[in-house]
């Protein structure tokens, strides 16, 4: 676990509709590569970087935005840091321990039709080669 120094608040975005106090755990589908279960839930100090994360899942639904509250221990996801971008500017992060919903938000930026489909067809160029492996 490397030295966690950010304090939230805590945010996971996704396609499924939840209440406070249901608990999101790993051992899960990617919501990226669906083929892929996930060792770890993810979540970001960004309402809109979970925003951005539950419009391009690539399953059906409305996207929904989530204040979470990790359980455990957590640390920086090394799908989007140091290994990919120096730090962690999107204050990415990501735990073994379940995340409890806090509540609903709402005050996210959506993206645009067009910058949804910009970001699909770039997953789908990443999947397709070996640059689209999935640090789990």
């Amino acid at each position: 676990m490397s030295e966690i120094r950010d304090g939230g608040p805590f945010y996971h975005g996704t396609k499924a509709k939840l209440v406070p106090g249901d608990l999101l755990t790993a051992g899960f589908p990617s919501n990226y590569r669906p083929e892929v279960i996930m060792n770890h839930i993810y979540f970001t100090a960004l309402s809109d970087g979970a925003g951005l994360a539950a419009q391009i899942a690539a399953i059906d639904g409305s996207p929904h935005v989530y204040e979470v509250e990790p359980t455990g221990d957590f640390e920086d996801d090394p799908n989007v840091t140091d290994k990919k971008f120096p730090g962690n500017p999107t204050r990415s992060y990501r735990s073994a321990s379940a995340l409890k919903v806090i509540r609903e938000i709402h005050d996210w930026k959506r993206i645009s039709d067009e910058e949804l489909q910009g970001w699909r067809d770039r997953i789908a160029r990443i999947n397709e080669s070996s640059r689209g492996e999935i640090i789990n």
